[in-house]
């Protein structure tokens, strides 16, 4: 399904002085960036919304609680950025993977049958990860590795193609996934929707994407008949999770091409605000809502503005300026993103059962009761964050 590969060291890594480096010149912010994503995501031990609880009345952590959880339907946070993000990165890394691939003397041939097995694996680690304690398998599609798995084919194949084809595509999957939205008949009677109008085409387990689910999911064996998603969330979010990813790969193109960094720079900002802004106007007018839980075709323009917009900075800040070390801490993570998304689903609850077997059930309460699930999950970050250090220093990287 996957493999750890030793990576010997060569230059042109982000990798501070004295510390192991990966065997190619990398684009820094791309790990920077994939780190940060999958911090944000591993941060979720740190629980501020429990702590807020605690401290009633409290903005900073009310705040910080906000950005660490999702919107509940229309709107955007902090954490609802992270699944676009990842999901971009996979496209932003797709031209390289395919030049080195070309470089190294891979068949054409070879090239797709890895591309298709990595699809596959992808959407089966997602459901694996979805159904540990579960009673049996849990076959859903709306994790973050299941959908870019199901898109992945499709993104593969656009990387041969022109910046013509591949802006003509994403254009192709935006306008026709909304009008299929669109055209999908809204419930007479009202199911208590949070939004109204032609807007109520995107509502909650109501829409086109939780129809299809009805059928789709019971097609698999369940304990219970599939009547809705807790969340909303839908399979065929892989549809414009896949716009994501050619925006992705067009900044990735981009990146890697002969243009000065300036260019590069000017590029990612301009077409990042340009996207974002109409991410915001279509969602404004009640021409399409922003939506992040069944990825509307304004949020993927709007999420996909703001992931450009941080490349930019990004790349300005580490691979033009050269300000590099401050990002370690990140690049840790981000060089093995896979192995950090796994250990973060798996390990926590092994963890805290370790720290209170060898230190006692009171470790956590030594700064107060209020703060104790900000210690808990504190401890569990740093010693996620020290498994993917060793990994590091030993060049093991998990792929898919």
């Amino acid at each position: 399904m996957s493999s750890v590969v030793p990576l010997a060291p060569k230059q042109g890594s982000l990798a501070a002085a004295g510390t192991p480096a990966l065997a190619a010149v990398r684009v820094g912010s791309l790990d920077a960036y994939r780190g940060a994503v999958m911090l944000l995501m591993m941060a979720e031990v740190l629980e501020f919304c429990s702590v807020s609880t605690n401290v009633p009345g409290n903005a900073f952590w009310r705040i910080l609680c906000y950005h660490q959880s999702h919107v509940e339907w229309i709107g955007c946070s902090l954490h609802d950025l992270i699944q676009p993000s990842f999901t971009f990165l996979v496209g932003v890394a797709l031209p390289f993977s395919l030049a080195r691939r070309s470089h190294i003397g891979q068949p054409q041939w070879q090239r797709t049958a890895h591309a298709c097995w990595r699809a596959v694996m992808l959407v089966f680690l997602g459901i694996l990860l979805r159904s540990v304690g579960q009673p049996q398998t849990n076959w859903t599609f709306e994790d973050t590795l299941t959908q870019i798995g199901l898109g992945y084919p499709l993104l593969y194949l656009l990387g041969f193609q022109s910046r013509r084809v591949q802006w003509s595509s994403l254009a192709f999957v935006l306008i026709a996934y909304w009008l299929a939205f669109a055209l999908y008949p809204v419930p007479q009677e009202d199911a208590g929707r949070p939004i109204s109008g032609f807007s109520a085409h995107w509502a909650k387990n109501t829409n086109l994407a939780w129809a299809f689910d009805t059928w789709f999911l019971n097609l698999f064996p369940r304990e219970q008949p599939f009547i809705a998603n807790a969340g909303g969330y839908a399979t065929l979010s892989f549809i414009p999770t896949l716009g994501t990813m050619i925006f992705g790969l067009l900044a990735g193109a981009v990146l890697r091409g002969a243009r000065a960094s300036g260019d590069k720079i000017r590029w990612l900002l301009v077409t990042g605000a340009a996207t974002l802004l109409l991410g915001i106007l279509l969602g404004a007018t009640g021409i399409c809502p922003v939506v992040k839980r069944i990825w509307t075709p304004s949020w993927t323009l709007f999420s996909g503005g703001w992931c450009l917009l941080i490349l930019a900075a990004l790349y300005y800040v580490i691979d033009v300026r050269g300000f590099r070390r401050w990002a370690f801490v990140l690049v840790v993570i981000g060089m093995n993103s896979i192995a950090a998304y796994v250990i973060a689903h798996l390990f926590p609850g092994f963890i805290v059962s370790t720290l209170v077997t060898h230190f006692g059930p009171q470790v956590f309460g030594v700064i107060g009761s209020a703060y104790e699930p900000l210690l808990r999950g504190s401890l569990v970050l740093l010693v996620l964050w020290l498994v993917l250090f060793w990994m590091y220093r030993r060049q093991l990287f998990l792929r898919v």
